[in-house]
């Protein structure tokens, strides 16, 4: 039976973890009470994939709209059966969710592609259209095609795909997409679609996505860009390249020059056979056109020992200041912290611009599929990084085992996200997961769904500083990476 298009959620609510402090080496989080709203579920059924399954999400938000897209139904070998949403209109309060139509065999109406995977979000304000984008694979697993479905009326419905590229014979890999939501823009309500196959690729709209014009780009190696647009137009996208690089368009996305150096990047392989997202920046943007790139990074550690959170910022897209470390713990905790989700309130800049992460996190970085325990968690800053409250536990422990194992490993995701509503609070949407043996074949073995925090979580801000160092691990930068769609 086909899946139901649309689902309503009210505030069903679970409490996060238990309410015990958790201890991470020398530092203390706070009580792990946060309650949360279970926002989307996988309805699908084929034996082929993981169900119940859902993961890798992205968020945006405009006003006290929040949507979210995820993926639904992972394949272990690649993609998902499609492309999850969940809409909320007032702040997070309810929810409505479904799934997109014209996608893959398995959507409502059916689309053309086997599998569908690499999701995200955005808004174009001055068309008034919502839009999710994915990476679309053929019957060979290739990721062949970028496609992104609309939505008219505020993110409840969505119409059939429209192709923004299909391949010619490459592999495609790592979509995004932003548009330019500031009225005083030149370039105001233009979107960007940005994607590789082991070449940066941009394209952009200038119709609320109807169609579609390829951008003259560098011909350079990358991977995972994050697109952000200033105020004055300029659209910034840090990307993994020779370590984290930028490249700038000045012109509407007609062409990009780069790449501008961001950092190296310096990344402890986490442990138990999870999927880390392997230094994967996060891009934000606050209401003045600073950039914010946060990644899990190992230089802080003695010994490249397990990952903090780090950033950098830029007002220009050329020039980046020196790494800092968010002090989530001390840099003697065993605690292994990554897979960021970086947000900045736009209502807010500069000094005062306020800023929440969501990441993944082990309490113990040496640990085995059997004994690791992952958990998220959200720490805020209210002047734009300078210093940081104290880090509140989100979900968790998740068993790896309960989780869908993919060729690259157990998966939550590569990447997810935070994103503020009107009210000033964070709201990631995340995968959270109970049980502990997710299996393919039957339906109801796994419990891999979307959260939300069901009231928002309060950027709280503190006086821990962020850190430029000492650096007590030094190597060779990670370059860009293989295929990440499986």
């Amino acid at each position: 039976m086909a899946p139901p298009r649309r689902k309503r959620f009210g505030r069903g609510v679970f409490v996060a973890g238990g309410a015990i402090g958790l201890v991470l080496s020398m530092a203390s989080m706070a009580l792990a009470n946060v309650p949360l709203t279970k926002v989307s579920t996988d309805p699908y059924t084929n034996p082929e994939s993981y169900h119940q399954t859902e993961e890798e999400p992205d968020t945006y938000s405009f006003g006290s709209t929040i949507v979210a897209s995820f993926q639904v139904g992972r394949f272990s070998n690649g993609g998902a059966n499609n492309i999850g949403w969940a809409t909320s209109k007032d702040n997070g309060a309810t929810w409505t969710h479904g799934f997109l139509p014209g996608t893959t065999v398995y959507a409502t109406p059916p689309g053309p592609w086997a599998r569908i995977s690499d999701t995200a979000v955005a808004y174009d304000p001055q068309d008034d259209v919502w839009m999710i984008e994915g990476l679309a694979l053929d019957s060979s697993l290739t990721g062949k095609a970028v496609i992104v479905n609309r939505s008219l009326d505020g993110g409840l419905t969505w119409q059939n795909p429209v192709t923004v590229s299909v391949s010619g014979g490459s592999f495609y890999d790592k979509s995004w997409i932003t548009c330019d939501t500031n009225a005083t823009s030149a370039s105001y309500g233009n979107c960007y679609v940005e994607w590789d196959d082991s070449l940066f690729h941009m394209s952009r709209s200038t119709n609320g996505g109807t169609t579609w014009t390829a951008s003259s780009v560098p011909g350079n190696s990358v991977l995972g860009g994050q697109p952000v647009v200033q105020p004055n137009g300029t659209v910034i996208v840090p990307i993994e390249g020779s370590g984290l690089d930028s490249y700038v368009s000045t012109n509407g996305g007609s062409s990009y020059t780069g790449p501008f150096n961001i950092s190296s990047i310096q990344f402890h392989g986490v442990a138990g056979g999870l999927r880390d997202g392997a230094g994967l920046a996060s891009a934000e943007i606050d209401g003045a056109g600073t950039v914010y790139v946060g990644w899990a990074d190992c230089r802080f550690r003695s010994g490249c020992s397990a990952n903090d959170i780090v950033f950098s910022t830029s007002t220009d897209g050329q020039t980046w200041t020196a790494v800092q470390r968010i002090p989530i713990v001390p840099t003697s905790s065993s605690a292994d912290i990554f897979i960021p989700g970086f947000g900045v309130d736009h209502a807010t800049s500069g000094g005062s611009a306020h800023l929440g992460v969501t990441a993944y996190f082990y309490p113990n970085a040496s640990c085995s599929t059997s004994t690791c325990q992952l958990n998220a968690l959200f720490i805020s800053s209210t002047n734009g990084g300078t210093t940081w409250g104290s880090p509140v536990k989100v979900l968790g422990p998740i068993a790896l085992t309960g989780l869908p194992n993919t060729t690259l490993g157990y998966m939550v995701g590569d990447y997810i996200s935070t994103s503020f509503g009107s009210n000033g609070k964070a709201y990631p949407v995340i995968a959270g997961a109970t049980g502990s043996n997710c299996v393919t074949g039957n339906p109801t073995a796994c419990h891999e769904f979307m959260v939300a925090p069901t009231n928002g979580l309060a950027v709280a801000g503190g006086s821990i500083l962020s850190t430029t160092g000492p650096v007590l691990a030094r190597g060779a930068s990670l370059t860009a990476l293989g295929r990440t769609a499986y």
